[in-house]
């Protein structure tokens, strides 16, 4: 795009957001809230393993698609990614039975 009609964009959507009120402060926050909800996570695997959503679907959700489970199975609702990671870490595994096995470090037949 040549600097004339980007200049000439920029003008136009200056003149709009002044016509309906939008500041430029309005604008940014808009951005960024958009970024942040791009970036969270939307499914949690029993393991801790996370997913935006976005781009190509993790091995360990290919997995438990293709053995049947479904996609809504790992969905999160109101958890965050920082309360499943702070619950990870709380979990106390020197009792777990499975572990040291294929299953448990995720090798899976």
């Amino acid at each position: 795009m040549d600097e004339r009609k980007r200049d000439s964009i920029v003008a136009y959507l200056r003149r709009r957001m002044q016509e309906v009120g939008i500041t430029p402060e309005d604008l940014t926050s808009a951005i960024l809230r958009d970024q942040s909800k791009q970036t969270e996570a939307r499914y949690r695997s029993a393991t801790g393993d996370t997913w935006s959503g976005e781009g190509e679907m993790p091995q360990w959700l290919k997995q438990a698609t293709s053995a049947g489970q479904s996609v809504e199975h790992f969905e999160l609702s109101s958890m965050t990614a920082r309360t499943v990671q702070s619950a990870r870490a709380a979990v106390d595994w020197r009792d777990d039975p499975f572990a040291g096995t294929p299953l448990a470090r995720g090798q899976y037949p």
